[in-house]
């Protein structure tokens, strides 16, 4: 009996799903585009800890403005962030339509070109975080930027804050720092603001 022969695949390969878990904030996007329904998504709600409560973390004393009972200090409700408890894919069910992957605002979901996951019992297809998190070892790098693309604004933009190529157009509109400035002569290199404005007073007076 000939030997399995492991098929070459492209890279950008539709196999199977990885989940990068901190990029995940429980939006449910994925699982309110999924047209299966195969998605399944458990978090619970924690309050974000204040200015005062995290200052009094780090130094061992409690903040001077800290509610107690984890109340905020300062006016309106605890605001709160959603931690993920559980997320699974039943690939049972998936078609592979790439939805979830297009919708995630914050690049969670990757493709990775496994596809050796047949599992006899059905159940098993069901992939938790936990897998899911395990294919992301298997996704491959993104591939090169064209040569002849514009360059990203984001990179623009870092490059103006740091003062690399860009920055001079930050400045543009600012006056000289010459701007006032008198000539050997006495003559200022600013125009007067009445320079070049004609006389109003009639001539015959």
């Amino acid at each position: 009996m000939a030997g399995l022969v492991t098929a070459d695949l492209p890279a950008r390969s539709r196999g199977v799903i990885g989940l990068l878990e901190e990029n995940c904030t429980v939006c449910m996007l994925c699982a309110r585009e999924c047209p299966d329904w195969c998605i399944y998504i458990d978090s619970h709600k924690e309050p974000v800890p204040s200015v005062q409560e995290a200052g009094a973390a780090e130094g061992g004393a409690p903040g001077a403005g800290a509610a107690e009972g984890g109340a905020p200090a300062g006016r309106g409700r605890q605001r709160v962030r959603n931690v993920l408890d559980r997320f699974a894919i039943d690939f049972s069910l998936c078609m592979y339509c790439g939805i979830c992957i297009e919708v995630c605002p914050y690049d969670a979901l990757f493709w990775a070109p496994e596809f050796s996951y047949a599992e006899p019992d059905l159940r098993d297809l069901t992939h938790e975080r936990g897998r899911l998190r395990d294919w992301m070892q298997t996704v491959p790098p993104p591939p090169a930027h064209d040569p002849g693309a514009p360059q990203p604004k984001e990179l623009l933009a870092a490059e103006t804050a740091d003062g690399a190529p860009g920055a001079g157009r930050a400045g543009a509109g600012r006056p000289s720092a010459d701007a006032g400035r008198r000539e050997p002569g006495g003559a200022s290199r600013v125009p007067s603001g009445d320079a070049g404005r004609r006389s109003r007073t009639p001539s015959g007076s």
